[in-house]
């Protein structure tokens, strides 16, 4: 398994912040939740052109370590 950071998904949403959908995600990784946190209102400001009259972010852990750990190499005999 490969090392866990922390990548922002920028999303956009419809009036009143429901049904939100992620438009793209920032190249930046992030070593802890806190850290991307604290770097979403300038990610915000770089990403106002997504076509959606609300833009919002969220961090996750990345994806690769998520499918890693989900498939696993388990092998049954």
């Amino acid at each position: 398994m490969g090392p866990l950071f922390f990548v922002m998904a920028i999303m956009g949403c419809s009036d009143g912040s429901a049904d939100c959908a992620e438009a793209r995600v920032e190249q930046t990784h992030y070593a802890t939740m806190q850290q991307c946190r604290a770097a979403m209102p300038a990610a915000l400001t770089r990403n106002t052109d997504v076509d959606y009259p609300v833009v919002a972010a969220s961090c996750r852990t990345n994806a690769q370590q998520m499918v890693q750990a989900k498939g696993g190499s388990r092998r049954d005999t």
